[in-house]
C-alpha cells in the first residue's frame, strides 16, 4: 500500500510491474568499512583499469535508499569493495538522513552529499572523516532526485523532481552548506503527453566548466544554463527538446566533451547528442535501441555512464533488468549497442563505475541488492564479479 507523504515517483518506481498498464512518471552512525580510508573524489568519466592505476585494498562504497518506505533503509548504507575482486562486505548505515536516494561527493573527497526526497525537498551534507552529519538545507522544491557538485567545489547544484525545479546551493570550506543561491522552476514548454507538470531529473556540469544543465523528464526538454561562479545564479542560454513523450532522464557526456547521451525513460530509447562547449547549446539526435527485446515486458532506461578513455557507454533497464553495453565511435559522434547483460536483480536504478575503470555496479531497487561486474579493458564486456549485495531499495551505489 501506499504510505502517507510517499511520491508518485518513488510509489511506481517501487512497485512498477506489479499492475498490468502501470506507467512510470519516470545511499543510526556505523563505523567506517574496515581499513577503508578517504579516497580523492571520482572523476566525471572514468578509465579502464591498468597495474599503475587500480587501488589495492578495500574501497569505500556507499548507498542510497528511501528510508519511508517498507523494507527501507535506515539512512546512508556504508560498505567497501575490493577492486580486485568485486566482493562487496561490512555494514553499517550514516543516520539521521532521510531518503537519500541519491548521493554525490565533493572533488575533495572529503564531504558526501545526499537528497532527502520527500515533499519538503533538502539536500543534506555529511563529513566523511567523521560521518558527522552537517546539516541540510532545503532546496526550495519538493521531491529532490539527484544532485552534483560544480566541479569547482563551491555549489552544489539539485534537482526536484516533483516540482520541476533546479537549485544552487553555495558550499563552505567545511564541506557544510550554506545559502541557497537560486531556485529555478521549468514552467515552458508545456509538460508532454501524460504528464501533469515539469519532473526535474538530473542537474549537471558539463566538460567545458561554464555551463550546467537540467534534464526534465515532464516537459522533454534539457535546459542550459550558464552558472555566476561568484553569486551562484543561473541564467537560461539554451534549450533542447526531446521527442514528445521521449522522457529524458539522464544525460552523459562524452570525455570529448563534443558529445552526449541521452537515456529517454518513457519510450526506451538512448539518442546522441551533439554539444557546443562554446554557447552550451545541445542538439538531440534520433533515437536509438536499448536492447530490450520486443514481447519482454515494458523497460525503463535509468542510467548511462561512459568510460574514461571514451570507448564504451553502458545504459541500466529497468524492466529487461539488463546493462546495454555500447560501443562508442566516430570520436564520440556514434552509439552501436553491442549486447546486454542481466543485472541478476530487479529494476537496475543506477549504475556506477569504480574510479579506476575496473568495475560497474549496479543498484537494484526492487531486489534490494547491488550487483557488481568486472569491465574488460579492451572489449568492454561485463562479467559479474560474485553474488549480489544485499541492501534495502538500493536505488544508488556510490564506490569511491
Amino acid at each position: 500500500m501506499k504510505k502517507a507523504g510517499l511520491s508518485r515517483r518513488r510509489f511506481v518506481g517501487a512497485f512498477a510491474g506489479t499492475a498490468a498498464g502501470m506507467s512510470l512518471p519516470a545511499c543510526d552512525g556505523g563505523a567506517p568499512p574496515s581499513g577503508a580510508p578517504t579516497p580523492p573524489a571520482p572523476a566525471t568519466v572514468t578509465g579502464p583499469p591498468s597495474p599503475s592505476t587500480t587501488p589495492s585494498g578495500p574501497r569505500p562504497l556507499y548507498l542510497g535508499t528511501y528510508t519511508s518506505v517498507d523494507g527501507g533503509g535506515e539512512g546512508i548504507g556504508l560498505a567497501s569493495y575490493d577492486p580486485a575482486t568485486g566482493r562487496i562486505s561490512g555494514a553499517g548505515v550514516i543516520g539521521g538522513v532521510g531518503d537519500p536516494s541519491f548521493l554525490a561527493v565533493h572533488p575533495d573527497g572529503r564531504t558526501l552529499y545526499a537528497v532527502n526526497e520527500r515533499e519538503d525537498g533538502a539536500v543534506t551534507a555529511v563529513r566523511l572523516s567523521d560521518r558527522e552529519v552537517l546539516g541540510s538545507s532545503a532546496t526550495g522544491g519538493s521531491s529532490p532526485c539527484h544532485l552534483s557538485v560544480h566541479p569547482g567545489g563551491r555549489f552544489l547544484l539539485s534537482a526536484d523532481y516533483g516540482s520541476g525545479s533546479v537549485a544552487v546551493h553555495r558550499i563552505e570550506t567545511s564541506g557544510a552548506l550554506g545559502e541557497r543561491t537560486d531556485l529555478v522552476t521549468h514552467s515552458d514548454p508545456a509538460p508532454g503527453p501524460g504528464q501533469q507538470g515539469p519532473h526535474a531529473h538530473q542537474f549537471i556540469t558539463a566538460p567545458d566548466g561554464g555551463h550546467v544543465l537540467a534534464v526534465d523528464l515532464g516537459t522533454d526538454t534539457v535546459y542550459t544554463y550558464r552558472l555566476d561562479e561568484k553569486a551562484g545564479t543561473l541564467t537560461e542560454v539554451s534549450r533542447a527538446t526531446a521527442r514528445a513523450g521521449a522522457g529524458p532522464r539522464h544525460l552523459a557526456f562524452h570525455p570529448g566533451g563534443r558529445y552526449a547521451y541521452l537515456a529517454n525513460e518513457l519510450d526506451d530509447t538512448v539518442t546522441v547528442c551533439a554539444y557546443e562547449p562554446g554557447s552550451g547549446r545541445l542538439t538531440i539526435g534520433d533515437p536509438q535501441p536499448t536492447g530490450s527485446e520486443p514481447g519482454s515486458g515494458t523497460n525503463y532506461p535509468a542510467q548511462l555512464v561512459v568510460t574514461g578513455d571514451g570507448r564504451y557507454a553502458y545504459l541500466a533497464n529497468r524492466g529487461h533488468d539488463s546493462v546495454a553495453r555500447y560501443a562508442v565511435e566516430e570520436d564520440g559522434a556514434r552509439l552501436r549497442l553491442l549486447g546486454t547483460v542481466p543485472v541478476g536483480g530487479d529494476f537496475p536504478r543506477h549504475v556506477a563505475l569504480s574510479p579506476d575503470g575496473g568495475l560497474l555496479f549496479t543498484a537494484n531497487q526492487r531486489s534490494g541488492d547491488v550487483s557488481v561486474f568486472r569491465v574488460d579493458p579492451d572489449s568492454g564486456e561485463l562479467r559479474p564479479a560474485g553474488e549480489p549485495f544485499m541492501s534495502p531499495v538500493a536505488v544508488c551505489a556510490l564506490p569511491l
